[in-house]
């Protein structure tokens, strides 16, 4: 569903917080595989963790905070470009995009000649997660979703309060 225009910090609150789901998803998922040594395709589990890339506007080049510069013209009767007060125009392009990517680093080499993972050394390859990272992202996700939630809430409450008047 799109949402108007005129109710875009709606969708971009609503976004950030389908995004900050998907990190806690991914964090949950790599804590569920701290101990997993033989994931698909055979080698131990890779850590996931999402990149979030922003589509700058077409009307706001400079500025990634949304903020538009109206610039006045002495000898111009149209001095105040109105294009830069199109709404629609000014939001539809914001673009979010999460992708899942895949941490390719190695994790530890621990010595456990008994598990059935081991090489023929009696080293197996171990996840490449770090729990405390985790729990930390898994914090920072937490409260960016709830700081979305805090603006999505005002934002509703802004909007009721001007049916109001």
């Amino acid at each position: 569903m799109k949402i108007n225009p005129n109710f875009s910090a709606f969708r971009i609150s609503s976004k950030g917080m389908s995004i900050q789901k998907k990190q806690m998803d991914l964090i949950t998922e790599n804590i569920a595989n701290t101990n997993t040594t033989k994931a698909e395709g055979g080698s131990a589990y890779q850590r996931k963790y999402i990149s979030v890339e922003f589509e700058k506007n077409k009307f706001d080049q400079n500025n990634l905070s949304g903020h538009m510069d109206v610039g006045f013209r002495a000898n111009n009767p149209d001095h105040i470009n109105p294009v830069l007060f199109n709404r629609q125009a000014a939001t539809e392009n914001i673009n979010f995009e999460a992708k899942e990517n895949v941490d390719k680093s190695k994790g530890e080499l621990v010595y456990m000649p008994d598990h059935p993972d081991a090489n023929e050394d009696g080293y197996v390859q171990m996840p490449n997660v770090n729990i405390v990272t985790e729990m930390v992202d898994m914090i920072t996700a937490s409260r960016s979703f709830e700081a979305n939630l805090t603006a999505f809430n005002a934002a509703k409450q802004i909007a009721k309060d001007s049916l109001e008047i």
